[in-house]
């Protein structure tokens, strides 16, 4: 008996508890949803200054799976983030475009107004109905990992179910944003954050620490998402400036005497070579 309950100790030991609980919202499940055909996308016309808007990508999958056995019993399974969260995130994903010159409005799209699966003609009604050019499509992917260590020994009381925290946990976060120019279809740039946390939990306050790191796991990655976000579009802005074949570049009425400088040398340098061939035509 005494060798039975020593290798049963050995296994507990070696293999434990795992669990794992994973979010996901896919960017090409919402955009190329098996029913609709893949449209080539065609050279972008900006229409200066851009309405852009923000939206998070609907939630494809909820997965939550326990192996061999588990001291607490569960893994818990939650939402990841309420609507508030999800508005509080865009709104300091907004805040990365205000400074820039090139951008007349910002708008933050409810997360009731993309259906799943929805693809461009969702995106299209979106665009009719606040007027966009532009839109900023963010998706994420969160997974959450639970091991029982050595110190998931002591569940064997009652006390150490409450004190000991046994339950190891990791949680992976990774926010993507995707910018699309939506009437060709193209995408202009895009930009992710990531997270890593590790923690420690008892049993009884599990579900609430894996709360805790989910909220801050997203929050690091929006702050990462953000500082990557400034840099992508100073790289855009370049672009455009370097590869004007790939970026048709219009001004709406009434601004064309506030087009951003990097435009403005666009448009000046056009004008000078038409008017260089121009006059060598003449002579």
């Amino acid at each position: 008996m005494k060798r039975y309950l020593l290798l049963l100790l050995v296994v507990l030991l070696v293999f434990g508890c795992a669990g794992k609980r994973h979010y996901s919202s896919s960017l090409m499940g919402y955009l190329y949803p098996d029913r609709q055909p893949q449209v080539e996308p065609s050279i972008p016309s900006l229409n200066v200054p851009l309405k852009i808007g923000i939206a998070f990508v609907p939630q494809q999958r909820v997965s939550g799976s326990a192996h061999f056995w588990s001291w607490s019993g569960r893994i818990p399974n939650s939402v990841p983030l309420s609507e508030r969260e999800r508005v509080e995130l865009l709104d300091e994903v907004a805040a990365a475009f205000e400074a820039k010159d090139f951008i007349e409005s910002i708008e933050v799209i409810p997360s009731a107004y993309l259906t799943t699966e929805g693809g461009f003609d969702n995106l299209g009604q979106i665009r009719n109905m606040y007027m966009l050019d532009v839109i900023a499509l963010v998706s994420y992917d969160q997974v959450q990992n639970i091991d029982e260590g050595f110190m998931s020994l002591s569940y064997w009381t009652i006390v150490g179910t409450y004190v000991v925290k046994g339950e190891k946990n990791s949680t992976n976060t990774l926010i993507d944003a995707a910018v699309f120019h939506i009437p060709s279809r193209s995408l202009l740039f895009r930009a992710p954050g990531t997270s890593f946390i590790e923690g420690k939990a008892t049993p009884v306050n599990l579900e609430e620490q894996l709360r805790k790191d989910s909220t801050e796991g997203f929050a690091l990655a929006g702050e990462s998402l953000i500082a990557n976000l400034q840099v992508q579009l100073a790289e855009f802005q370049e672009k455009v400036k370097q590869q004007p074949e790939r970026y048709q570049v219009t001004y709406r009425e009434g601004h064309g005497g506030s087009l951003p400088p990097w435009m403005a040398l666009i448009v000046a340098a056009i004008g000078g070579v038409a008017g260089i061939l121009s006059w060598r035509k003449r002579s």
